[in-house]
């Protein structure tokens, strides 16, 4: 296990991604468009995977507005993806860049905030569907592409109830220690592949939708922005985390 820097402190460097291709899950909202706008302005060619286009067609304009790397738009609903479909979409970015140099699951489902002898089997196959089955079949696909990279960096989004239970949060809750047992089982096999890495990251209470829905009452202007909270995506993209594997990562000071 490896200890990072504070993130606190981490001043990325303006090109840290140059020239790196960075598939974002989930990138036409929230963190994942924080991300994605993240990544590229830091020199990354952004592969923009949602399934709303219209989201995803936003923000393929806010990124070339400010002159960063044209990014590509990929729509895909992950709550009805298929294994083929994926295999399609590592296919489809073997063609167009030849390597992949980063991924970031960050598409989830909330679900229903219900005990777990009420909650809807239905929901909960769903919340498994998108927050650990797609992320595990679209992490096989990719893996072959990412190994082609001298230097890679595969990030699954986890949550403070991901680590420490917390009642009614169900199926999203176990979803995320799900991710964690996932990061740690993938980086201890991909110990010997130098430039390969894997690590979970926890954004923390941040303002998003899903946050609002869960929390209804809260203010948002308590929360730190998505924007806010970047540095931490930045370190485990770039080169500076080389050394970091399977590490559960905090976006912000507890």
């Amino acid at each position: 296990m490896n200890v990072t820097p504070s993130i606190e402190t981490y001043k990325p460097d303006p090109q840290l991604l140059h020239e790196r291709i960075i598939l974002v899950t989930g990138a036409g909202a929230g963190i994942g468009r924080a991300a994605a706008k993240a990544f590229a302005s830091h020199g990354a060619t952004v592969v923009l995977l949602g399934r709303t286009t219209s989201k995803l067609e936003a923000v393929y304009d806010e990124i070339t507005a400010s002159g960063n790397p044209q990014p590509a738009i990929y729509p895909l609903d992950l709550l009805k993806a298929s294994p083929d479909n994926f295999w399609e979409l590592a296919d489809r970015l073997e063609q167009e860049f030849g390597r992949l140099n980063g991924l970031l699951h960050n598409a989830a489902l909330l679900g229903a905030l219900s005990p777990i002898e009420r909650y809807d089997l239905q929901t909960w196959a769903q919340v498994m569907h998108v927050n650990l089955h797609g992320p595990v079949v679209l992490t096989q696909a990719c893996l072959p592409l990412m190994r082609k990279s001298e230097d890679a960096s595969i990030v699954f989004t986890s949550s403070g109830v991901g680590r420490t239970g917390r009642a009614y949060w169900g199926a999203y809750a176990v979803s995320k220690f799900a991710v964690e047992g996932l990061t740690q089982v993938l980086a201890d096999e991909l110990e010997s592949h130098p430039g390969l890495r894997v690590n979970s990251i926890n954004p923390g209470a941040v303002q998003t939708t899903m946050r609002a829905t869960a929390f209804p009452a809260e203010d948002p202007n308590t929360l730190p922005r998505p924007e806010d909270i970047m540095a931490s995506y930045l370190f485990l993209m770039g080169p500076d985390s080389r050394d970091v594997q399977g590490q559960a990562i905090d976006a912000q000071r507890k």
